[in-house]
């Protein structure tokens, strides 16, 4: 059980870090969300748990892949925002992510990608 709480407060610390570090400047706070920390994080946890190293790699592996569907909505939410404010346009790139998601899962199923 201490594992896990100790699991769950580094990883809280840096979605904290990120929003403190946003607060302060702009730049940095979107230098270290575009960080893969997290994902460095889970793959930490996963060794530690002593996962199998196929299990690890595939984590990354379909990190990668789930990543680039996500990435219209960087550049959508600073549009929306001025347009619709902050809860519509959250909501909005919610729609978009998952639209950018299916179309982007129907695309690599063709070259043999399977993301769901």
């Amino acid at each position: 059980m201490t594992w896990l709480i100790t699991k769950y407060l580094l990883t809280s610390a840096v979605v904290v870090l990120v929003s403190e570090a946003a607060k302060r400047s702009d730049r940095l706070g979107g230098l270290i969300a575009a960080l893969p920390l997290v994902t460095v994080l889970a793959l930490v946890w996963l060794q530690l748990d002593h996962q199998p190293q196929e299990k690890i790699a595939n984590h990354a592996w379909y990190t990668f892949w789930y990543v680039v569907p996500t990435l219209p909505m960087f550049l959508a939410f600073p549009a929306l925002l001025r347009w619709i404010g902050f809860w519509p346009a959250l909501a909005a790139c919610i729609a978009i992510t998952v639209g950018c998601f299916v179309a982007f899962a129907l695309l690599t199923r063709r070259f043999g990608i399977n993301l769901w």
